[in-house]
């Protein structure tokens, strides 16, 4: 009964594991990964990390760069659903970057506001942003922090 209550739940793991690694190697034939990190509220900074993911593009093409850009802390601000960047994210986002935002500043930036934050439709909540940057560069990503 062990062996097959073990088989059962190994064969039920086979379709999240796969699932969760799809999510990472969104572009399995990149050939490169890059995480760039945004944690300052500075409009001017955010602008800059979104200059260089187009420009990645540009130079790599979409198929060949594999590029998410991880918020947390106040760079989070670049997410928020009211962002003067909002249309150049979602146009980022339809040629394949990845917008990630820190549960944990979520939830701090919560507590302060009084209110949970509206984000941008494209961000997708991780559960800590330093900690989604460690994931990554694990898997052979390369942080930039412009």
């Amino acid at each position: 009964m062990k062996k097959i209550t073990m088989l059962l739940v190994f064969l039920l793991a086979i379709p999240f594991s796969y699932q969760v690694q799809a999510s990472v190697e969104s572009k399995p034939f990149a050939e490169h990964r890059i995480v760039l990190q945004i944690s300052d509220p500075n409009p001017f900074k955010q602008t800059l990390v979104l200059n260089v993911a187009s420009n990645l593009l540009k130079y790599y093409g979409s198929d060949k760069v594999d590029v998410e850009i991880v918020a947390f802390g106040p760079g989070l601000r670049l997410l928020f659903k009211g962002n003067a960047n909002r249309k150049r994210i979602s146009s980022l986002n339809s040629e394949g970057i990845r917008f990630s935002a820190c549960k944990n500043t979520i939830a701090a930036m919560t507590r302060k506001l009084g209110h949970k934050p509206d984000l941008n439709t494209h961000a997708v909540p991780v559960s800590a942003g330093v900690v989604r940057i460690i994931n990554l560069i694990s898997k052979g990503y390369v942080l930039i922090k412009p």
